[in-house]
């Protein structure tokens, strides 16, 4: 038998303001609520729930024989309630086929994994909690932000209570062996790891569309094809993508959801093909080997490793700046101050720093809210600079209140 199985990233996060210097200590408000609302509704109308009421449709359409994956983060989550509940409730339908596996992540879309284990494991926890609340389950498998994956990674999850993980089937890690088998790293030999093929998954997610890619159009058959390939040397073939690929990177016109519509009887047309989940595989295969992980990988960029998030100064001097603060924002016990920081790890933030030109420019561009990353990073730490302010004054009232007991401490 040879696995197909799709996974999904959702993901929104929520954008800063161009928040300027002379804000600072006057106005705490650092997120752009019109744009997201705008975004959010805009690739809603457009992604979310056509590909939601379509891959529901072929949930029930086949029985259970097709099924997939997903990784909502919390702020997408988040987001769905402010801004689109009839997302939310067309995950929940989709959900409820019970075709459908929901992944484990970070709340926020962080890299905390780099910067603070504390606040990691508190983020994990609040998505799982999140999860649980909307969708009545728990996450078994973990997928980081933006894949990200080194040695280090497996023995904290499994510590957790995580059955596996998922990442990039990255060629380096690889060497000569193939991404369509499970595997296993140093530190947890027992802890199996699914491996993006990045080949198959990038020419639905980037090459789908391009007039002048040698395979355009790619058809249902002519992918089946490929995929069939490999019996004999896989036993899965993981699909990795951003959701965001149906309808919003690959425009409606370009045949995307009629792709999808008719890849399942395609695929299921060979007798020993069939879809699986993460958990799924996890049940059915064992690791054949180790990859051995000492640098962090990703699945951005052709580099992929850390340079898309950590690639110059304004991002190094971003995050010690902002994982710098946590101790000192939690001490102040102050709800609203939390939440900022935590909506501040988002990983984009640091992303739209990134000053990477030529072809893996051009993507960082497409995502990016400002004119520079310059911009990005001048609204970042001037955001960081005020969370800094806050932080001092809740201090000091912390400490009057102590020398003054009748004084009240007001948010």
């Amino acid at each position: 038998m040879l696995n197909l199985c799709f996974y999904f990233q959702v993901h929104q996060p929520f954008r800063l303001r161009h928040y300027k210097v002379l804000e600072i200590g006057h106005n705490h408000d650092y997120f752009d609520h019109e744009a997201n609302a705008t975004i959010m509704r805009k690739v809603a109308e457009k992604c979310y729930l056509p590909m939601n009421r379509l891959l529901t449709d072929l949930c029930r359409e086949h029985g259970g024989a097709f099924k997939c994956a997903f990784s909502i983060s919390g702020v997408a989550l988040d987001q769905f309630e402010a801004y689109a509940p009839d997302v939310l409730d067309s995950f929940k339908e989709l959900v409820g086929t019970g075709c459908v596996e929901l992944l484990a992540e970070t709340h926020y879309h962080s890299l905390s994994f780099l910067f603070d284990r504390e606040e990691f494991t508190a983020q994990v926890e609040k998505h799982r909690a999140t999860i649980q609340r909307h969708f009545g389950v728990t996450p078994r498998v973990f997928r980081n932000t933006e894949l990200t994956f080194n040695n280090q990674l497996p023995p904290v999850l499994a510590e957790m209570g995580y059955a596996g993980a998922i990442t990039e089937g990255v060629d380096r890690i690889l060497d000569w062996r193939s991404p369509n088998f499970l595997y296993s790293t140093p530190l947890a030999p027992d802890f199996p790891v699914l491996l993006k093929n990045y080949k198959l998954s990038d020419d639905i997610a980037f090459r789908f569309g391009n007039r002048g890619w040698e395979a355009y159009p790619l058809t249902t058959e002519k992918f089946a094809g490929w995929f069939n390939k490999a019996h004999g040397n896989g036993e899965t073939i993981n699909l990795f993508m951003d959701y965001e690929t149906f309808g919003e990177h690959q425009w409606a016109d370009t045949g995307i959801f009629e792709f999808m519509r008719h890849l399942p009887r395609a695929i299921l047309a060979h007798g020993d093909n069939g879809f699986a989940t993460p958990s799924e595989v996890l049940a059915r295969c064992k690791p054949v080997g180790l990859i051995d992980v000492h640098d962090t990988i990703s699945w951005a960029d052709a580099e992929r490793d850390l340079s898309a998030w950590l690639g110059n100064p304004m991002q190094d001097a971003a995050c010690e700046a902002l994982y710098g603060l946590r101790a000192s924002v939690y001490s102040t016990a102050d709800a609203n101050l939390i939440e900022d920081f935590r909506k501040l790890t988002t990983s984009d933030h640091v992303y739209y720093m990134c000053t990477k030109y030529f072809q893996d420019g051009d993507v960082h561009k497409y995502f990016s809210p400002y004119e520079s990353p310059y911009e990005g990073y001048i609204a970042f730490i001037n955001a960081i600079n005020d969370l800094a302010q806050r932080c001092r004054f809740r201090h000091d009232l912390t400490v009057e209140a102590r020398e003054r007991p009748h004084l009240q401490i007001v948010a």
